[in-house]
Formats: C-alpha cells, sequence, structure tokens
C-alpha cells in the first residue's frame, strides 16, 4: 500500500504546525479522511470565505460490488450472509446476497469479489436447495472464476465424517476453475460464531487490501445514509446466546397407554416475545443435561463435588455427542495406547465411533481431570430444533411442538434425547423453557390459497402441517388439502387423531390416507400408500398442487422421494429418469418441498 501524501513545506501553515497535521493525518482511517473534506467543504460554503474559490467537487470513486453467496438447510449460512453484507457496506463495498438456488454459476463467475458460506447437510450432501448449483460448478464445462477472488466459510457438524464437505468442495473447484483464494477455507462446527465472525473480519479486511483505492467511503457530512436493501432484517431479538423464557402452559403425551412410544404436544406462551413465527418455521429449544449423566461424568474424572463444574455441564457444554477431534485430544491427555491404537486404524474407529458417547470416551481411558481439561474436550450445547405445530392465526401467543421422547441402548447403555427427555421427564406446566425463533422461508404454504397441497408427514413430521391446516382454515384459503400420516398404531400413535377427523368432517381436509406399520403381519408405510394412490396423487400434481414432506431424513424421506419417483414413472408412462428430473423441475418451481432431519 502506498504511504500517504504529505503537507508540503510550502503550505501556508507554519512548520509545527504542519508536523502536526501530518501527524494527525496519518492516523486517519479512510472513512475519517471523507468525513473531514466534506465537513471542510461545507465549513467553506457556510463562512464564505472571500477571494478564495471552491475546490472542484471530483466525482465519487465507484463503490466495488461484492457478491456473497449462501447454501443453506437450516437458515445458519442465510443469516451469516446477511451478517457479511452489512459489514461490507459499512466497509464502503456494494454488496448483493443471493441463495445458490437463485443463481447459475455462470452468474456467480462473473464476480470479481465473491463471498461464500456453505452449509454442509447429512452425510456430507449438498442443502437441497443447492444441488443445482453444486452440480453444474462440478460439471466439465463449468464457467470458469478466472477473474474472481474468493473465500468460503463451511459449515458442519464434526459428528458426521464427512465434515464441511459442501464447502470444501466449493472451494476446491473454485480455486480449480481459476479463482484467486483470499484464504484456505475456513471450517466451522456447530458451534460457529466465533470462528465465523473472524472468518468475516479478515475476508473483508483481505478484499480491502485487494481493491484498496477503489473502494469509496460515503460523505456522511452530505450525503443521506445509503439505503439498505429489502432484506436487511432487523437482528433477532432472541438468539440461542440470548433465549426467551416461554412458560409451558401444557405438556401432554399424545400416545395411548400402550403404546412403546411418548410424544408430546407442549403449548408454550410467546407472549411479550414479540417473536412472529410462521407456518414451516422452527422453534429451537434450550435444553439441560441429564443431571444423572453430569454426575457420571463428574465422578470418572475425578470433579465429582465441583458444583460450578456440575452446573456449566448441565446447562452448557454438549457432554453426548463424540467426534474423532475429541478423541485425538483425550488421547493426547491419557496416552491411552487403545485410543491411539483406534485412531492409527481408520475401519476400527469407524466400528467403534458409532452410537458411543463422551462418557464411553472417558471410561475407555479413566483420568483424573481440571475443569480446564475436560471443558476443552466438549463442545457448547448447540440448541435443538422442532417445526412448530400451530398457527399464530389459532394459537395467537402460543407455539405448540410435538416432541417424541428419543430412548435407546448402545454398547449396553441406556441413551436417551438430550431435549425430547429433558422436556419428557424434567420439565412440568407452569415452568419456563428457554426458546428461540428459527425461520424457515423455504418451506412455506403457497402463495396462492387455491392452490392444492400434499402433505407426507409420518410420526412427529406431521407438526407443521397441523400449523399449516389452522392457517389456512382461519385465512379461509380454498385449496385442496390431502395428509398421509404415518406411525406404529393406530390405537395409541395416531397423533392428534380427533383433529384430523374433525378436519376431514368439516372438508378442510379433502383426503386423509394412513399407514400403520404395526398394525398387520407386513409393516406398511406412507411410501405404500404413496404407491397405491399414485394415479390420484398425479392428477394432484399435474392439477398444480405442491408436495411437502417432513421428518426423518435417513430413512423415510429417502423412501419417500423414491415412492413419488416410482409413482411418476407408471403415471407419466416415462422411466425413472423423467420423473426425477420432473421432480427436480417442481423442487426449482417451489412445489416439491422438505423439511427433513
Amino acid at each position: 500500500m502506498a504511504s500517504l501524501p504529505q503537507l508540503p513545506p510550502t503550505a501556508p501553515f507554519r512548520p509545527e504546525e504542519i508536523a502536526a497535521l501530518n501527524g494527525v493525518f496519518a492516523k486517519t482511517t479512510p472513512e475519517q479522511r471523507t468525513w473531514l473534506s466534506g465537513f471542510l467543504a461545507g465549513y467553506q460554503a457556510a463562512t464564505g470565505a472571500a477571494g478564495i474559490a471552491p475546490a472542484a467537487a471530483t466525482a465519487p470513486a465507484k463503490k466495488v460490488p461484492l457478491l456473497i453467496l449462501f447454501a443453506t438447510e437450516s437458515g445458519n449460512a442465510e443469516t451469516l450472509a446477511a451478517t457479511v453484507r452489512k459489514a461490507a457496506q459499512k466497509m464502503g463495498f456494494a454488496p448483493r446476497v443471493a441463495d445458490v438456488a437463485t443463481i447459475t454459476v455462470a452468474e456467480a463467475a462473473k464476480a470479481e469479489n465473491l463471498l461464500m458460506i456453505a452449509s454442509t447437510w447429512g452425510e456430507g450432501d449438498p442443502p437441497q436447495r443447492a444441488i443445482d448449483f453444486h452440480q453444474a460448478l462440478m460439471a466439465p464445462d463449468a464457467a470458469r472464476f478466472d477473474k474472481t477472488r474468493f473465500s468460503v466459510l463451511a459449515l458442519g457438524d464434526r459428528a458426521y465424517v464427512n465434515f464441511c464437505s459442501t464447502g470444501r468442495d466449493f472451494d476446491a473447484r473454485i480455486a480449480a476453475l481459476g479463482g484467486t483464494r483470499l484464504a484456505p477455507v475456513v471450517e466451522c462446527d456447530v458451534d460457529y460464531d466465533a470462528p465465523a465472525t473472524a472468518w468475516i473480519k479478515s475476508s473483508l479486511d483481505l478484499l480491502k487490501q485487494e481493491t484498496d483505492g477503489a473502494v469509496i467511503h460515503v460523505d456522511f457530512a452530505r450525503a443521506a445514509p445509503a439505503s439498505l436493501d429489502d432484506d436487511d432484517d432487523a437482528e433477532p431479538a432472541y438468539t440461542r446466546n440470548h433465549p426467551f423464557e416461554a412458560e409451558i402452559r401444557e405438556l401432554i403425551n399424545l400416545n395411548g397407554s400402550g403404546s412403546s412410544s411418548e410424544t408430546f404436544h407442549i403449548e408454550l406462551s410467546l407472549e411479550g416475545s414479540g417473536l412472529a413465527h410462521e407456518p414451516g418455521d422452527a422453534l429451537g429449544v434450550v435444553p439441560q443435561n441429564d443431571p444423572v449423566l453430569v454426575d457420571e461424568i463428574l465422578g470418572v474424572t475425578g470433579l465429582a463435588g465441583n458444583a460450578e463444574m456440575r452446573t456449566a455441564l448441565i446447562e452448557a457444554q454438549d457432554i453426548t455427542t463424540l467426534t474423532r477431534p475429541q478423541i485425538e485430544a483425550y488421547a493426547k491427555l491419557t496416552y491411552s495406547s487403545r485410543l491411539n491404537a483406534l485412531l492409527a486404524d481408520a475401519d476400527a474407529l469407524k466400528a467403534w465411533l458409532p452410537g458411543r458417547h463422551v462418557i464411553d470416551l472417558l471410561e475407555t481411558a479413566p483420568m483424573k481431570l481440571d475443569a480446564g481439561q475436560l471443558t476443552g474436550l466438549l463442545r457448547s450445547l448447540p440448541g435443538r430444533l422442532y417445526s412448530i405445530a400451530s398457527s399464530r392465526l389459532y394459537a395467537e401467543e402460543e407455539a405448540h411442538l410435538l416432541v417424541s421422547a428419543v430412548r435407546y441402548e448402545t454398547h449396553g447403555r441406556t441413551r436417551a434425547g438430550v431435549a425430547s427427555v429433558d422436556l419428557a421427564e424434567r420439565r412440568k406446566a407452569g415452568e419456563t423453557l428457554k426458546v428461540y425463533l428459527k425461520p424457515n422461508a423455504h418451506f412455506r404454504l403457497p402463495a396462492d390459497p387455491d392452490r392444492a397441497v400434499i402433505m407426507i408427514g409420518p410420526g412427529t413430521g406431521v407438526a407443521p402441517f397441523r400449523a399449516f391446516m389452522q392457517q389456512r382454515e382461519a385465512s379461509g384459503a380454498t385449496g385442496r388439502n390431502w395428509l398421509f400420516f404415518g406411525n406404529r398404531h393406530f390405537t395409541n400413535d395416531f397423533l392428534y387423531q380427533l383433529e384430523w377427523q374433525d378436519c376431514k368432517a368439516s372438508g378442510l381436509l379433502t383426503r386423509i390416507d394412513t399407514a400403520f406399520s404395526r398394525d398387520q403381519r407386513e409393516k406398511i408405510y406412507v411410501q405404500h400408500r404413496i404407491w397405491e394412490q399414485r394415479a390420484e396423487l398425479f392428477r394432484w400434481i399435474e392439477d398444480g398442487a405442491a408436495l411437502y414432506v417432513c421428518g426423518d431424513a435417513n430413512a423415510m424421506a429417502k423412501d419417500v422421494h423414491t415412492a413419488l419417483i416410482r409413482a411418476i414413472a407408471d403415471q407419466s408412462g416415462g422411466d425413472e429418469v423423467a420423473a426425477t428430473a420432473k421432480l427436480d423441475s417442481l423442487r426449482r418451481d417451489n412445489r416439491y418441498l422438505r423439511d427433513v432431519y
């Protein structure tokens, strides 16, 4: 960077004044200098300095364009992209934010400055809305990024083997296509706030250095502040780190006494929060860990009786999820030959890790730790997201959740879902629960109230569709509604049975097809009902219906997707390749939307 100009000795000031002014100017920022320039011009105009002609106005430099792309599944990447845009505006850039679902690779390749935030979904897949962009970028004929400076922030979860793979894919491919990497890709775990903030600052600083002299800094002395884009929403009032204390008004087990499941309908008061949720949104719950498990961990690490540490483990630390980096860190502390052997054998570690938690690691090589060593091994306790099962048009300042208590056994130990069992066993009506809103703009009812909707939601996946029906009834929407619901037994597991039957009787629900897997010898799931009703389903799709799927991503969503492809192929007379293309087209048109987890 060139040195700043100095006042010459011939300037109309005394030598000591020249030295003082040069010292001041050397410490100013570009923004301060442009402000001072405007101030002096205004001062001269106001004082009407006689005999001195006003300096000729210089044309403002053009702001440097900056493209900020995001690929998101749960909304975290989109939220961070908005944060980048605000910071970039303040630094004088002309930022544009775009979802990769709304831009082509060729368009992105035209950007001279590109910052990208990409989440990884499931076992290393790109987010659903990023599938097309990802495929186009990886294609042999992808547009080149020869004129592009770029940096990538990758979001992921170290509990999965292919951690941050989507972000790494984007970073490597853009570089291979000629892009100039400003810095190595930054990979973030679920506790991403600190590294993401550091990436935003460093990336913008690097871009600023690369484009120095071209970036304009607004003269706020003479110009109104630049208007912000329409998507410049205010910062959320409540977040994971600053949640709202919602009163629990109802907590009811919807399963019958003969069921092997416990599924709770939870009514929370949001009164006074200002949280305005829409059907399709989720509510984040800040859970607490099981005190019994906390005591076990404190016992095996020699920290029993440490009240401060106990509180921290209950409220703030993830004491269940186990990742390879944690095993590596603990192996260094313990010098455990067993752990080092596991780490040296990828196949052995892959076989050992599933179903094990932090307590299993600690018991594999017991060692007394101090509080710092233990917390250094643990991640922050993340919130849990649950689809909101109510509409504000119906429940007003309440939000209803549908939560199934997760309990299972692995490796001789009983395990429990952190949030679900916290709610099922340790919370009561009248108490409070820490919550925050997680909007999901990509799982919304059709804007056209006359459009038909097909909802596929077995188990707790039915939650958002209860909100959908409440919204459509309260708003007077006339579109047809079809629900596919599945669970184990009709008698004990038909969640919201009376409500769905009332919806059918009133005509709000045009059709309902159920699949109770254990009520007959052969298991029947929603995908079987889709196949049975394929003719009528195809007619609805051809008539413009929107398809929604909510629930388990690992099995149900994949099986439903396959069933839809088969049904479309069968009814259209085409093959499964053409049917897949049809579903992809529906997805691009926002007529095939999934909220799977």
